[in-house]
């Protein structure tokens, strides 16, 4: 599995629309490469401008997919619901791709979460004996 340069495994990459907040709300095309952790947006193909970044932990959900002719329209709604709209071709299925890496993402962090908090209800070897009244 390829790399990025800050070592996140890149889950997919390839030409994904979005559309223009403007009036005119016209469809621009990204390279976009989704990694675990992230789905960074370059403006032109050969990723050397800089480029947006959607960390997972800011998107709730990807919502309203709707498949017409040849694009799959979806919208990614982000914790501080501001709406991004989206379009890809059918065969590339982003949409599926963040849903999955969104679901894979907010996994990890609840068992960290449930790991962290169990560790810190687990008292150590040195706490259990001086609740027992031994002490070492």
């Amino acid at each position: 599995m390829k790399k990025i340069a800050d070592g996140a495994q890149v889950i997919k990459e390839g030409v994904l629309e979005k559309r223009s907040d403007n009036l005119l709300q016209l469809w621009k095309k990204k390279y976009c490469v989704l990694t675990q952790d992230s789905v960074g947006l370059f403006p032109d193909c050969q990723k050397r401008s800089r480029s947006k970044e959607l960390a997972l932990q800011h998107i709730r959900t990807v919502d309203c997919v709707e498949r017409t002719g040849k694009y799959i329209y979806f919208t990614v709604v982000t914790t501080d619901n501001k709406e991004m709209d989206f379009r890809c071709l059918g065969e590339s299925c982003w949409n599926s791709a963040i849903t999955m890496a969104l679901i894979e993402f907010k996994n990890r962090k609840a068992i960290q979460s449930f790991k962290s908090r169990q560790e810190s209800e687990t008292p150590s070897p040195d706490q259990q004996e001086k609740v027992l009244g031994r002490s070492p």
